[in-house]
């Protein structure tokens, strides 16, 4: 296993950020470190373990206000048409016992 100094880390993850639209393994593979090497050292920049599972951007974690209430929308019309799902289903069973003769 090898051991890099850490200015080299900072200069590869600086690299990696200063190349709008780079790959990870792009970039890797041009400092000639592992992937995941260069993967967790941009974790560890971020404050984030190494390892760790990644969450969302700032900005896609907080939204517009318009995305916001697209979202809750859409999650009232899913709850809406599980219900009418629901009671359909338990109305087709209703009939079909009250009809058979």
């Amino acid at each position: 296993m090898k051991h890099y100094p850490a200015e080299f880390k900072a200069d590869a993850v600086a690299l990696y950020r200063s190349r709008p639209g780079a790959t990870v393994k792009s970039v890797a593979g041009d400092l000639g470190v592992n992937t995941e090497t260069l993967r967790n050292w941009i974790r560890a920049a971020d404050g984030r373990r190494p390892g760790a599972h990644s969450s969302p951007p700032a900005a896609a974690r907080t939204g517009g206000e318009d995305v916001q209430a697209e979202l809750a929308a859409a999650r009232k019309r899913t709850v809406s048409g599980r219900k009418n799902a629901t009671s359909s289903a338990k109305a087709a069973r209703y009939f079909a016992t009250e009809t058979r003769w």
